[in-house]
């Protein structure tokens, strides 16, 4: 069979080249790896919006129930404090040197012993001086005997006068004779009352009641009256003093109690602020504000019968300038912040109602606050899962922070 012959007019198309054919293959694979992810992102959104949230979601707003511990407002009283850092201070403070010269002999306290006012302390050797003292009574005795003779001159000077024996001229010699004589056992006296004071400077005593430091000196030392060693340091214990600082922004809360002679109640906490040491009033506040720091100083008394401050000790010191009283108070852990507003969850029916609130006073884990009434439930846990006409569950153990309970069948 003969094949039909093609003229050279009739020729056959030319196949596809292979470049060609290659950039159709691949725009066919990104078409159906694009329909691949398309189907999977559809599944994937619609099994989300059919699947209910895990136990423990937020459903609070969509009918799900909430597990959270509640507390109940109160009346009661609050303090408006201010706090303050302070150092106990002594109101007195007795460092004792010697006023004479001398060798210590004898040193009669004890480090740390309380003394009382007039205790014996330190003995310096007395015998220098008590020999100056014998001289100058001695001179003083002679010296008042000479007086009495004069005046017994004057005397017989005197009679003799009124009888026109002796001239008006030795009578007044005389007189002014006994007038020396005066002056000079005037002058003994002094010489014996220093004398005197100076073999008292030998026997030191305790000028207040307090508690004697560390032992600065040892029998054997000489001391000097012009010299800087220290005998004994005696610091009052009792009562002691607390100085801590007030912002002047804050004296006007304090300065009328005291010009009305209120007793304002200061309490003293340990460093950590947290465990209270002693109670004591305010005394008084400075004259003058301290310009560098804005700040005024107080002074607090405590009695310290325990001797729980001890002098210089840093402590923290609460003011309490006033007390409300009829206030409506709640745990400070449930009220909720939202910017510049406050609000808690107020529980009606077993549903939590936002409420909004106004702080005030805060005075540790309480805090103020107006807006619901006393006997008012409030939430006080599972702030993170609760909304706005949430259900809620009421457990009666704490609910630890950020869980909630199980959802409602």
């Amino acid at each position: 069979m003969n094949s039909p012959t093609i003229g050279p007019d009739h020729q056959l198309p030319a196949p596809a080249s292979p470049t060609r054919r290659h950039k159709i293959v691949r725009v066919i694979v990104w078409l159906i790896i694009l329909l691949i992810f398309a189907a999977g992102f559809l599944l994937v959104l619609h099994h989300k919006n059919d699947t209910p949230p895990a136990a423990g979601g937020r459903r609070g707003a969509a009918g799900g129930t909430v597990t959270v511990n509640v507390a109940t407002a109160k009346k009661g009283d609050i303090g408006v404090y201010l706090n303050a850092i302070g150092t106990v201070t002594p109101v007195y403070t007795a460092s004792i040197t010697s006023q004479v010269n001398g060798q210590v002999i004898a040193v009669n306290y004890h480090e740390g012993q309380s003394v009382k006012k007039g205790d014996s302390l330190v003995e310096i050797n007395p015998l220098p001086f008590q020999a100056t003292l014998m001289q100058a009574e001695g001179t003083l005795e002679r010296d008042q005997n000479v007086l009495a003779q004069a005046k017994m001159d004057l005397a017989r000077y005197r009679d003799a006068w009124s009888r026109n024996a002796i001239p008006k001229q030795t009578l007044d010699d005389q007189e002014k004779i006994v007038l020396q004589d005066e002056g000079t056992v005037k002058l003994d006296q002094g010489v014996v009352q220093y004398d005197q004071v100076q073999v008292d400077f030998c026997h030191i005593t305790s000028p207040i009641a307090g508690r004697v430091g560390l032992r600065l000196v040892d029998p054997g030392n000489v001391v000097q009256s012009s010299g800087s060693t220290t005998l004994a340091v005696v610091t009052q214990i009792q009562p002691i003093t607390v100085i801590f600082t007030i912002p002047e922004d804050s004296l006007g809360q304090v300065a009328p109690h005291l010009r009305q002679k209120a007793s304002l109640q200061v309490t003293a906490f340990d460093r950590s602020g947290l465990h209270p040491i002693a109670s004591g009033t305010l005394l008084t506040i400075d004259n003058q504000i301290d310009t560098t720091t804005g700040t005024v100083k107080a002074r607090a008394n405590f009695n310290n019968k325990d001797n729980e401050l001890y002098p210089n000790q840093f402590v923290n010191a609460r003011l309490l300038i006033e007390t409300i009283h009829n206030a409506t108070l709640i745990p400070t852990s449930a009220i909720q912040h939202n910017g510049a507003s406050s609000y808690v969850y107020l529980l009606q029916d077993n549903v939590a109602h936002m409420r909004a609130v106004a702080p005030g006073v805060v005075d540790g884990e309480t805090t103020q606050v107006t807006g619901i009434n006393p006997g008012d439930v409030v939430a006080d846990s599972s702030f993170d899962k609760l909304q706005d006409n949430a259900k809620i569950v009421v457990s009666g153990k704490r609910v630890p922070a950020g869980t909630a309970g199980s959802n409602a069948p």
